[in-house]
């Protein structure tokens, strides 16, 4: 039985994020299958991250210049999304996050669940390619920031090669 959280309620971020990242390699570690690794981390981000209402995984489907949704926690969500288009279409397209403090100021953005206020994206890649993105969402404006990107860049890095799309 797992037991992952985070060791304190006011942990300073940057070290919040390690831990993160430490329990996502223990809990991927010997499985193979990709889908079951999203659904876990999903889980592990919302009990790791607070102020969310969505955390979870879009993947890039092959040749179809899209994302297809994937494993995540939250609303029911967009199932496909094309490239380019909103924040998550965006971070993919360009192999950028996105930290966006008020999503109603993004041009495009897809509102899945009008709760959201603010979004971090972060591409996953495998080498030089996008295969999915790790989309945050929280209902308070502003809630993501520099900590909250380099965390999860570090995370996506880190399980590149356990959710392989």
């Amino acid at each position: 039985m797992f037991d992952f959280a985070p060791t304190h309620t006011a942990t300073p971020k940057p070290e919040l994020y390690r831990e993160l990242v430490s329990a996502a390699l223990a809990l991927t570690e010997s499985e193979p299958d990709g889908v079951a690794n999203m659904a876990n981390l999903a889980a592990l981000m919302w009990t790791y991250l607070p102020d969310l209402n969505w955390a979870g995984f879009y993947r890039l489907a092959p040749g179809a210049g899209e994302l297809v949704l994937g494993p995540f926690i939250g609303k029911p969500a967009c199932i496909r999304i094309p490239l380019g288009s909103g924040v998550c279409g965006t971070a993919a397209a360009t192999a950028q996050s996105q930290c966006v403090a008020d999503v109603h100021a993004f041009p495009g953005h897809i509102a899945c669940d009008a709760a959201s206020r603010s979004e971090l994206v972060v591409p996953v890649t495998a080498g030089d390619r996008v295969i999915a993105v790790i989309d945050l969402d929280s209902p308070r404006a502003g809630r993501f920031d520099a900590d909250d990107t380099a965390g999860i860049e570090a995370l996506a890095c880190a399980i590149s090669t356990r959710i392989g799309t």
